[in-house]
């Protein structure tokens, strides 16, 4: 499915000097950017989810340090 990408005059700057740095095209900069977004995220939600188990599982222990 293509798409088209609006960008402003400074985005469009900065992604030709992304892709340029990358030594890619101004496509795959993009590409490449949207899927490290998406990894961050991912990764982010999935620490929030291990922290907030680790929080529940060891409330007594925090309390307990935290007097």
């Amino acid at each position: 499915m293509a798409m088209t990408l609006r960008l402003t005059p400074d985005d469009e700057h900065a992604l030709a000097l992304l892709a340029e740095a990358d030594g890619v095209s101004k496509q795959e900069a993009t590409v490449r950017a949207i899927h490290e977004a998406a990894s961050r995220r991912l990764r982010q939600d999935k620490i929030r989810t291990l922290s907030a188990g680790a929080r529940e599982r060891y409330a007594d222990l925090l309390a307990r340090l935290g007097k």
